[in-house]
């Protein structure tokens, strides 16, 4: 793969913006700081933050097993999704795939610079229809945006037909894993080395409870992550985001006890789903939701919000004909939607 080949040629030639803050990094060091022109008051908030998130992708590194300078970090996954665009994709001319059902926003990202997204929809049980998907690749085609546990069907795609595409394709496939922490697969991250083209993004706003802070995660060839940092905000990370999501990955024991109630009372919700006769399918999830089909999604949502409980309907998303997606609520919260269901005829 030729890097240079799928670069806007105004990126390639692009200088980055250096900040204060990447000239001299030292700020533990007793030092008078007169560059930047931030106020000299401390109040802990008052100096820029750490423009390259040090002691945050250290602790990233560490944990995913994944050299710092293959991480790239931005203000959500939206954020290193739109970077990966606008670094790869010229406007009105090169263009995307993507796979429905699946996330929203990158038809949005897509609509926003100007690319062209041809849809390839998924197969009746949410998985990649790679012949299809390989007839539809145009020489202009940059990027195939796969998710992996799927939203909204909550599935792992399947491992193989991946394969064949990070080998069949020129360009670059980003595997979109936000929901990969409640998957027993393992992440698409131990294959950087052996895929060039792979880029994985993932977050801290499911499994670490953080979607407060905004942080996504990017990972990728080392060249790659350059060319991002190359056009990134200076300060996309803010000292507070910087600082929570240190605390979190400092505290893992806390994500690890979540993760498994969430695994549980996903499974308690599956089986107790069977029961009602109105939901007519309930399908597997990798994910900390469940996608069910019901007799009438627009009828059962309505009574659902009428009562104070608030799901997704997903009805008018390819494949997913009167779908509600519900998330798996603290136990308290999922009997509350249990109980609620029960009085439904």
């Amino acid at each position: 793969m030729n890097l240079n080949k799928l670069l806007r040629s105004n990126i390639n030639g692009m200088t980055p913006y250096s900040s204060a803050r990447d000239e001299y990094k030292d700020l533990e060091a007793d030092m008078v700081f007169l560059d930047a022109n931030e106020n000299p008051f401390d109040n802990s908030l008052n100096r820029y933050p750490d423009p390259q998130q040090t002691v945050l992708k250290k602790l990233i590194s560490a944990q995913k097993k994944v050299p710092t300078d293959q991480i790239l970090l931005g203000n959500g996954s939206d954020e290193v999704l739109d970077l990966i665009f606008r670094a790869f994709c010229e406007p009105n001319q090169d263009g995307i795939l993507t796979f429905p059902p699946t996330y929203g926003m990158y038809d949005v990202l897509a609509n926003l610079n100007a690319i062209k997204n041809i849809q390839v929809p998924l197969t009746s049980d949410f998985n990649l229809d790679v012949d299809r998907i390989l007839k539809q690749i145009q020489p202009e085609t940059k990027l195939l945006c796969i998710c992996s546990p799927n939203n909204p069907s909550g599935n792992v795609v399947d491992r193989k037909a991946v394969e064949r595409l990070l080998k069949a394709f020129n360009g670059l496939v980003i595997i979109d894993e936000a929901y990969i922490d409640f998957s027993n697969e393992v992440s698409w991250t131990a294959y950087l080395n052996k895929f060039p083209n792979l880029i994985v993004t993932q977050t801290l706003s499911k499994a670490y409870g953080l979607a407060g802070i905004r942080l996504g995660i990017c990972y990728a060839s080392k060249d790659i992550i350059a060319v991002l940092n190359n056009i990134k905000p200076p300060y996309n990370i803010n000292t507070l985001t910087q600082n929570a999501a240190i605390e979190a990955l400092q505290n893992r024991e806390v994500v690890t006890e979540q993760v498994a109630l969430i695994l549980k009372e996903r499974a308690h919700l599956a089986t107790a789903f069977e029961s009602y006769s109105f939901i007519e399918k309930i399908y597997p999830s990798d994910a900390n939701f469940i996608l069910i089909k019901v007799d009438d999604a627009c009828k059962r949502y309505a009574e659902l919000i009428k009562n104070g409980i608030v799901v997704r309907n997903r009805s008018a998303q390819f494949g997913c004909e009167n779908g509600l997606r519900i998330t798996v609520g603290t136990p308290s919260e999922n009997a509350q939607l249990l109980t609620l269901l029960n009085t439904l005829k």
